[in-house]
């Protein structure tokens, strides 16, 4: 009897896939050598979800090149795509292999290619197979067939992930829900297209995670057994514009909101119970897994039904809780894990008393769960935000050796602030409580809303400095704002594109260099180059980087650490953290805010104290920071000059913004110098010094107008955001006005009443 040797070593589900009778071998000989394109044959198993969104990529980005892109049998293809096990049993058979010397972790890959020219695309798993091609598609994107090159790649941390504040309806809300950014994507939440683009998007820039955060979002998720009656059936925003603070997630769900409410979409719970699993069946098709976390105690959306409150020595509501938590894990089992925050809605309560609640609800449900689900994998993220480590080992203990439970802490790593530092000092002594276990990373951005950043070099030193022992990875985002679909551009084409579309550059290098920092500037260039044909990619990369540093050089010097105590591209806070009735940060506040501690510089008080000490100082001052900011304005701007006009719509936007940031950038170097001055003035009372304030700062309120009448050509404004409230740029203007007439009579800013 005669056998198939192509079939050789090649595990069943491959064999069944590609039967050479039915395929068609082309080698790669014109496609190397340079001559007309012909036909490039692709070998790769079926039924594989994560491959064939990756094969996707591999054609197009062939098929771009000129290619007739077919399938052949593994013996014959030129582009060969394999697991680890199907590889190691292949060559293990005898066959014709490249040699792969390289320890795969989950999701790693290799890429190889033999001397005869055949492309190999082996990866540790299904993850790794489908970044493997991706690898592929894009170098041959970039480079062309005959230039694709070898690398072996693992992931530098497992988890890389997407914080993303879920304003599910008005009657379960998100913290950020009282702002223009939640209430124009709400709508957007329970669409599958956007999920599918977001989602896609993810994917490709090597995130794996989706981690969705709300307050109470269990009735708009899940009908309880026991409590059927709070299931919320329909979707449901206010029409009350939104004009004043909720604090800490209390008063959302606010009579005066109620007042006048619209349905944006009609469904019922298991429409929505059904929505949702399609959703995260299509997540885990792309190797992005999803996270549900939620602050406590908070009872949105029960109305008072069955007992339920926010008391957490209420029996009921503990049941309720546990019952939800099952529920939950049970109706969604492509659902990865929960996570949890011991607050920002039990103030009253000892931190034991508050972890005790937290098992017996939290802890208990998932028990609860496994026990009906003993092959389920749960991963469990204990935030420690108002919570303390040697408490959550004393309550937690039995979800710690639970061999089925990852238990994972979670920590703000930087803050509110990512772009603040690439050293963040925050969590050294959580670091040595947890004494070498896990933690997932939150990453806050709440500083970049408007423009489109990007400093590939700043992402990749802030990644690199996280501690390896303990960092299992990151979720990255905000609480300040959805990033849902696009609203604050005037572009009326591009008005409601996804966000992580038009701030591509900038979520991609988190997610990029997550998964690889060794990935080059010169790699970043490249992308530019193909994204922007028509300038030159390094050029774009360094004009881009200059401006965007703006960001942590500004916030590193002048820091407030809540997300409320500061937004940069506003020049405001909460009028808390500003201790200014209207938010505004002036020269007062630049004077008196402390400084990032991982960033070496000196505050101006310090600053004028060792001046006129005759002292000097190791740390950066002030007006070195000043000067630091106008070099990086200069350079971004003197790299704009050299751009012809840009056809390209996209291109031209991201040339304004870049544009905007380093006018940005200039206001600030104005502003901290005439600070600085200001401040050395009430104590030198030299007439000079004075005359230096007031210079500076009419410079600031120049830089300040041209800042915001060139955003304003293109963006939306005012807007209202959830933690500092109205950020209104032309009103700054009198602000800024009353800070020159400070600095002229030598006055101090009136205390706030």
């Amino acid at each position: 009897m005669m056998t198939n040797d192509t079939n050789k070593g090649i595990p069943a589900g491959y064999r069944r896939a590609f039967r050479p009778s039915l395929l068609v071998a082309v080698w790669l000989f014109a496609c190397f050598s340079g001559r007309a394109a012909e036909r490039v044959s692709i070998f790769a198993p079926a039924n594989q979800p994560m491959l064939e969104f990756a094969l996707g990529d591999l054609r197009s980005a062939l098929t771009k090149r000129g290619a007739d892109v077919q399938t052949a049998a593994q013996d014959s293809a030129n582009i060969v795509l394999f697991d680890a096990a199907a590889y190691r049993s292949l060559s293990g058979a005898g066959n014709e292999t490249p040699k792969v010397d390289f320890d795969f972790k989950p999701e790693g890959f290799s890429l190889q290619r033999t001397n005869g020219g055949r492309i190999w695309v082996i990866g540790a798993d299904s993850a790794g197979l489908m970044y493997g091609t991706l690898e592929l598609a894009e170098q041959i994107r970039l480079h062309g067939l005959a230039d694709v090159r070898a690398t072996n790649q693992n992931p530098h941390l497992v988890e890389r992930g997407v914080k993303f504040n879920i304003p599910l309806d008005l009657r379960t809300p998100t913290y950020t829900d009282p702002s223009e950014a939640s209430q124009q994507n709400m709508a957007e939440m329970w669409s599958m297209d956007f999920w599918t683009g977001f989602i896609d998007r993810l994917a490709r820039h090597r995130y794996n995670m989706i981690s969705l955060w709300n307050l109470h979002p269990f009735p708009s998720m899940v009908k309880v057994p026991d409590y059927p009656d709070i299931a919320l059936n329909d979707v449901v925003r206010t029409k009350v514009p939104i004009q004043k603070f909720y604090e800490l997630g209390n008063g959302q769900e606010c009579p005066d909101l109620m007042q006048d409410t619209e349905v944006i979409k009609r469904m019922t719970i298991e429409e929505k119970i059904e929505f949702w699993r399609s959703v995260m069946r299509y997540a885990r098709e792309r190797n992005v897994k999803f996270y549900l976390m939620t602050w406590n105690i908070f009872d949105w959306g029960i109305d008072g039904k069955y007992g339920i409150d926010i008391r957490a020595e209420n029996p009921v509501t503990r049941d309720y809780y546990r019952k939800s938590v099952k529920q939950l894990l049970l109706t969604y089992p492509d659902l990865a894990g929960i996570g949890l925050t011991v607050g920002e809605n039990m103030a009253n309560y000892e931190v034991d008393v508050k972890e005790q609640w937290a098992f017996d609800t939290y802890g208990q449900g998932v028990l609860d769960a496994l026990a009906e689900r003993p092959d389920r994998k749960i991963t469990f993220i204990h935030r420690m935000h108002q919570g303390r480590v040697p408490t959550v080992d004393s309550h937690f203990a039995p979800l710690l050796a639970n061999k089925n439970v990852q238990f994972l802490f979670s920590f703000k790593y930087a803050e509110a602030h990512v772009m603040s530092s690439t050293v963040q000092p925050y969590a050294n002594k959580f670091v040595q409580e947890i004494k070498g276990r896990k933690t997932i990373w939150t990453l806050r951005n709440d500083d970049n809303f408007y423009f489109r950043w990007g400093a590939p070099g700043f992402v990749r030193e802030f990644i690199r400095n996280m501690p390896p022992e303990v960092s299992e990875g990151f979720y990255y985002g905000s609480d300040g704002y959805i990033w849902g679909r696009e609203f604050l551009s005037k572009e009326s084409p591009t008005s409601r594109r996804l966000e992580i579309e038009k701030h591509w550059y900038h979520w991609m290098s988190f997610g990029r260099l997550g998964y690889n920092p060794d990935l080059s500037d010169e790699w970043f260039a490249q992308m530019l180059r193909d994204r922007f044909p028509e300038v030159d990619g390094k050029a774009l990369f360094d004009a881009w980087q200059e401006a965007s540093l703006i960001y942590p050089l500004t916030t590193g010097f002048h820091w407030g650490a809540a997300d409320f105590s500061w937004y940069i591209e506003g020049s405001r806070s909460h009028p808390v953290g500003a201790n200014d009735k209207i938010g505004y940060h002036g020269v007062e506040q630049f004077i008196t805010q402390p400084v990032h501690p991982g960033t070496h510089n000196q505050r101006i008080p310090d600053y004028v104290k060792t001046v006129i000490s005759g002292q000097t100082s190791p740390l950066k001052s002030p007006l070195q920071v000043a000067a630091e900011l106008h070099a990086h304005a200069d350079r971004a701007q003197q790299q704009l000059r050299g751009f012809p006009p840009a056809h390209d719509p996209e291109l031209a936007r991201t040339l304004g913004d870049i544009r905007s940031i380093s006018l940005l950038g200039r206001y600030y170097a104005h502003m901290i110098a005439g600070a600085t001055h200001l401040a050395m003035f009430r104590s030198d009372q030299n007439p000079a010094t004075q005359a230096q304030a007031v210079a500076e700062l009419e410079k600031a309120l120049a830089a300040w107008k041209d800042y915001s009448a060139h955003a304003r050509e293109r963006y939306k404004n005012p807007v209202r955001l959830k933690r500092v409230g109205e950020v209104d740029w032309e009103k700054a203007i009198t602000d800024l006005e009353n800070d020159i007439a400070i600095a002229r009579e030598g006055r101090s800013a009136p205390a706030v009443k």
